[in-house]
């Protein structure tokens, strides 16, 4: 069952939890104010323009911007004036399965995606836009809609970090579908997950072609290569499947190493063939570059066309 907004939400959330919340949206605002505000308006522009006022022409204006009954009224010409209809929807998918509790480098890929995710809340509040939240495994897992205003961007924060999730493993799909159905409106969704999982390219496919689609893959270094640690004993944390590795064997290491090449460079493939931007960050790596790097290509791209 689903746990949305009017559901079972977290509760007796633990004082740490709380600080880490403040901590995270004190971060977050500092970032956005001072690096990814401009950037953020600047990629994601309004869905059209609306009228706001008719006033005299003045020197400079369009002439294919005058309001010629009005003008014929007054005898003098004016001109109609609109203004960007500013606001969005924003929604956060994040994966939530098993295998986001792993990170060798200080943090595990789910506490990297909160804080990736809160840096987009509060873009988002910050330009006054609406966003919400989607926390999924292999269900549905919690909903919160979108809507505006600092104290929601405060408790999507902290759904993000606090949540518990009930299943370990990863269904896209049905994440897909549950946006598809729920999101009546052109929305941007940013999909947060690993992508550890095949048979993606119709759930996103279909995604893409009804909003704007961005996926930000999440790494963690020691998953693009095995350590040589002699034998070791690995289990999934998803399917909770042992597997036992002669890591200190070359061709193993190697073989490992050329398997995740080629899976990386087909979940490439697949985002180009469906033009679906994509984000990569790893837990090594502070958040910042990345999204930069994403506003700027964007920016650029949009320019071009």
């Amino acid at each position: 069952m689903t746990r949305t907004e009017g559901a079972r939400r977290p509760t007796g959330i633990p004082p740490e939890v709380l600080r880490q919340v403040k901590l995270l949206e004190l971060r977050t605002r500092g970032l956005v104010n001072s690096l990814f505000a401009g950037e953020y308006r600047s990629v994601f522009k309004g869905q059209g323009m609306e009228f706001a006022e008719v006033r005299e022409y003045q020197p400079g204006d369009e002439v294919r911007s005058i309001d010629w009954n009005v003008t014929a009224r007054m005898r003098r010409p004016f001109v109609k004036r609109y203004i960007e209809e500013r606001e969005l929807t924003v929604m956060l998918a994040v994966d939530l399965s098993g295998s986001g509790r792993f990170g060798t480098r200080g943090r595990f890929k789910s506490e990297l995606a909160s804080e990736l995710a809160a840096v987009l809340v509060m873009s988002a509040i910050r330009n006054n836009d609406r966003v919400g939240v989607l926390l999924f495994t292999d269900r549905v897992e919690h909903v919160v809609p979108p809507r505006k205003g600092r104290r929601h961007a405060l408790r999507l924060i902290r759904d993000m970090l606090a949540f518990e999730p009930l299943g370990r493993g990863t269904d896209v799909a049905g994440a897909s579908d549950y946006l598809l159905k729920s999101l009546s409106h052109h929305a941007i969704v940013f999909l947060i997950s690993d992508f550890l999982q095949p048979a993606l390219e119709r759930p996103l496919k279909l995604l893409a072609q009804r909003h704007d689609l961005v996926a930000v893959t999440v790494e963690d270094p020691a998953e693009t290569a095995l350590p040589d640690v002699g034998l070791a004993r690995f289990i999934d944390p998803e399917t909770r499947e042992v597997i036992d590795v002669d890591t200190s064997d070359p061709a193993v290491r190697m073989a490992f190493a050329e398997a995740v090449d080629v899976e990386r460079d087909a979940r490439r493939k697949l985002f180009r063939r469906l033009a679906v931007d994509e984000i990569a960050v790893r837990t090594d790596q502070p958040v910042i570059e990345p999204l930069l790097k994403f506003f700027r290509t964007r920016e650029t791209t949009a320019r071009r066309r």
